[in-house]
């Protein structure tokens, strides 16, 4: 029976690159975002040879997570990879002495409690299905957060928080569901060319020419999907809770 991977976020982006690379692997990719439909994606994946379907979810919204994965059990019956990968930036980058409650309230919403509740829901759904003693079923739980999750952005607090708030998500369930062999992992991006970064990528290539990641390039979508990969692949089922970094080296401290 063919596997079925959730990935959230998926459009465009890096969600759009980690469904492309699991449809690859042989995967049928349930791609979601906040848009009603999106049928040019679809469209543009199945003329690839990618089986795909796409359903809308607001993660921040409880009504919207439960509709997206009973959707799931009930069309397929399994879900055997779910990659939480949705999230938002700040509209307006403002530093910690100006932030507003709004922006606060928003990113820590989608990313942090969006993040937590699909986990704990999508991992409810995983047990009920490990009881069912479905065919060649092993599943794992991929969360994408940032290098933000550590590395101080001032002039936007509020997503640094919110990927913080990511790792320790990461751990809990990783700690968690252990009994149940449900490996959870935490794969954080650093420089990576979207179009969520387009808008300062003179900043970052000026500061990637000079040296602040080891590997001096942008990363691309697919650098971070090979992460998800390798998380997805049953070979690091005994490290769960590891952190696996997309990010060019930043992560390593230098002198």
């Amino acid at each position: 029976m063919k596997k079925i991977a959730l990935v959230t976020g998926s459009r465009r982006g890096i969600g759009l690159g980690i469904a492309r690379a699991l449809g690859n692997e042989g995967y049928f990719v349930v791609l979601s975002a906040t848009a009603p439909s999106d049928e040019e994606v679809v469209g543009r994946l199945s003329a690839e040879g990618i089986g795909c379907a796409y359903v809308a979810c607001d993660i921040s919204k409880t009504e919207d997570r439960a509709r997206l994965l009973d959707q799931i059990t009930e069309e397929y019956g399994r879900l055997d990879l779910l990659v939480n990968n949705a999230g938002v930036a700040p509209k307006i980058r403002l530093g910690i002495l100006e932030t507003t409650e709004e922006s606060f309230d928003r990113l820590l919403d989608v990313n942090l409690k969006g993040t937590f509740f699909m986990c704990q829901q999508g991992a409810n759904r995983m047990i009920a299905m490990q009881r069912q003693g479905l065919e060649d079923y092993r599943p794992r739980i991929v969360n994408i957060s940032s290098v933000s999750a550590y590395a101080s952005s001032v002039n936007r607090g509020e997503y640094c928080i919110s990927k913080a708030g990511i790792s320790m998500t990461t751990q809990l369930f990783a700690d968690r569901l252990a009994e149940y062999g449900i490996p959870v992992f935490e794969v954080r991006p650093g420089i990576i060319l979207t179009d969520m970064t387009a808008g300062v990528a003179e900043q970052y290539q000026k500061r990637i020419d000079e040296g602040v990641t080891p590997i001096r390039r942008f990363g691309q979508p697919e650098d971070v999907a090979d992460c998800v990969l390798a998380a997805a692949s049953g070979r690091l089922d005994f490290a769960t809770g590891q952190v696996l970094n997309a990010d060019g080296g930043f992560h390593i401290r230098r002198l």
